[in-house]
């Protein structure tokens, strides 16, 4: 179906960037996206919402077996 040059025109005005709304961490400094935990911290609102101990010690033992496979 066709469309006109205004909602041709509507359509791409909502494909322009934004850009992502950064806040720096009220404890560390370290920034991260709002609404979402610290990929470094694993915080949230000032909750511990993912391990990041364990995660990284997951990564690790995933990497220490790719290479041993090899």
């Amino acid at each position: 179906m066709r469309h006109t040059r205004s909602q041709r025109g509507n359509v791409r005005s909502h494909h322009r960037l934004d850009n992502p709304a950064v806040t720096l961490d009220k404890n560390t400094q370290v920034p991260h996206l709002r609404h979402r935990a610290s990929l470094v911290t694993g915080q949230y609102k000032g909750r511990t919402v993912i391990d990041m101990q364990a995660k990284i010690a997951k990564r690790t033992k995933r990497a220490e077996s790719k290479k041993g496979g090899r």
